[in-house]
């Protein structure tokens, strides 16, 4: 059907986009605190990447990317997740010249195929951080703070992190030897995605959500019980720094994410409900080899991601308003043609005074037309019919109590001007 979005999408319509801008404006001034710079990458990239990076036995890259060949038989994927797309550009684009650490910041579209329900869609959008050049456990603890901050500051309560270390290439192979034991040993309690994945990628089982794998992985050796004297110290600061600054945790020894290429640190961040129920709000960590795998020089890198969708609906069912339906600043109500004209250029010259201006384009009558003004929340609207006209006034409503007051046409901006812009430095004070 033309007239029906394909199943998995969704439209942002006026009266909700207004929240998006409103989180993604707070998102932003919170990276900009954090010295954090933007970037933008493509929205699909060569599958080789994903493969590299997600890793080949994760659920990204055996259940959910949107794959195919363009016209030029070349293979290439839909985004599933941001932090690939950031490294190659971090790679081709020379940004490992720059200063050490690169800071960046995503927000963007991301594509997986996956079972559509509430808070999350076949097209959803993330944003995300990553830096890149440091392996400091100072690193991890700042981008686990900024996750943190960035919640609470929009009002989420109770809020906690689980925190974990998934080891090294000097360590990892050895607690990989012990899980394959373990879970032979209980092989019929898997499932068959976890059968097939026992000896390719035990740490994924840890990941499963089936009952019977979630039941033994909660029993499984823990990878600080194999972690080396480097991994087990890195993991040691980061907490100290947490604690420093009074950033509660707790240890989650099955927590490995969902994609390969994390090392050493692997994180949410977790909201605790009424109900007792827990949400996972975020998750990220620590992957020093990502860069190396993806073809540049070993480099360090640390970040996380967080659906933009599933936190709007958190922050709605916790009753939080973050942002408001755009509200003009000015309703013109011209009665006739000959005032429409004039309305017209005063709409020109109000919104080059950067106040928000609605008019009527329809011809209502004045009774419709500020039915319209009140139903949009206009501030003040500005009635110009035949007497206005010929009398080089308008008469200019403040909507608030009804009061009226004619003024001058050639004196009606700098009188909306200051009215408006006081308002709203009243507001700010």
């Amino acid at each position: 059907m033309l007239t029906t979005r394909p199943r998995g999408i969704n439209d942002i319509l006026p009266g909700e986009v207004e929240r998006w801008q409103a989180l993604e404006a707070h998102i932003r001034r919170l990276f900009s605190l954090y010295h954090y710079e933007e970037i933008r990458t493509p929205i699909f990239e060569h599958t080789e990447l994903f493969l590299r990076s997600v890793g080949e036995t994760s659920d990204i890259v055996e259940k959910e990317m949107y794959s195919f060949e363009d016209k030029g038989l070349r293979h290439v994927t839909l985004r599933p997740e941001g932090t690939a797309g950031v490294v190659r550009a971090y790679i081709e684009n020379r940004l490992f010249a720059g200063p050490a650490p690169q800071k960046l910041f995503y927000i963007g579209p991301m594509f997986r195929y996956d079972q559509p329900q509430a808070g999350r869609y076949r097209q959803f959008h993330q944003f995300g951080c990553e830096v890149l050049g440091s392996d400091a456990p100072v690193v991890d603890a700042e981008v686990i703070t900024f996750a943190v901050d960035l919640f609470s500051r929009l009002g989420l309560q109770d809020l906690k992190v689980s925190l974990n270390t998934v080891g090294c290439p000097a360590c990892r192979p050895a607690y990989e030897k012990a899980l394959v034991a373990y879970f032979e040993a209980h092989l019929d309690d898997l499932c068959d995605t976890c059968k097939d994945r026992l000896h390719r990628n035990p740490l994924r089982i840890l990941d499963c959500k089936e009952e019977g794998c979630t039941r033994l992985a909660a029993e499984a050796p823990t990878t600080l019980d194999y972690a080396c004297d480097h991994c087990r110290d890195h993991f040691s600061s980061v907490r100290a720094y947490l604690d420093g600054v009074g950033i509660p945790y707790e240890l989650d020894s099955t927590l490995v994410r969902g994609l390969d290429y994390y090392t050493q640190t692997a994180f949410e961040v977790i909201m605790t409900q009424k109900s007792g129920a827990q949400n996972a709000i975020c998750g990220g960590g620590r992957y020093n080899k990502l860069v190396y795998n993806c073809g540049g020089k070993d480099t360090p890198g640390v970040g996380f991601a967080a659906g933009m969708e599933r936190l709007l609906l958190i922050l709605e069912s916790q009753g939080i308003d973050i942002g408001q339906e755009a509200v003009p600043g000015v309703y013109l109500a011209p009665l006739d043609q000959e005032a429409s004209q004039l309305a017209f250029q005063l709409a020109k010259a109000l919104r080059a005074k950067d106040i928000a201006v609605e008019m009527d384009c329809m011809g209502k009558s004045l009774k419709a037309q500020m039915k319209t003004a009140d139903r949009l929340k206009a501030r003040y609207s500005v009635l110009i019919g035949e007497n206005e006209r010929l009398g080089g006034y308008a008469t200019v409503r403040q909507m608030a109590d009804g009061d009226q007051t004619e003024v001058p046409l050639d004196k009606l901006v700098i009188y909306l001007e200051e009215r408006i812009n006081h308002v709203a430095t009243e507001k700010n004070a």
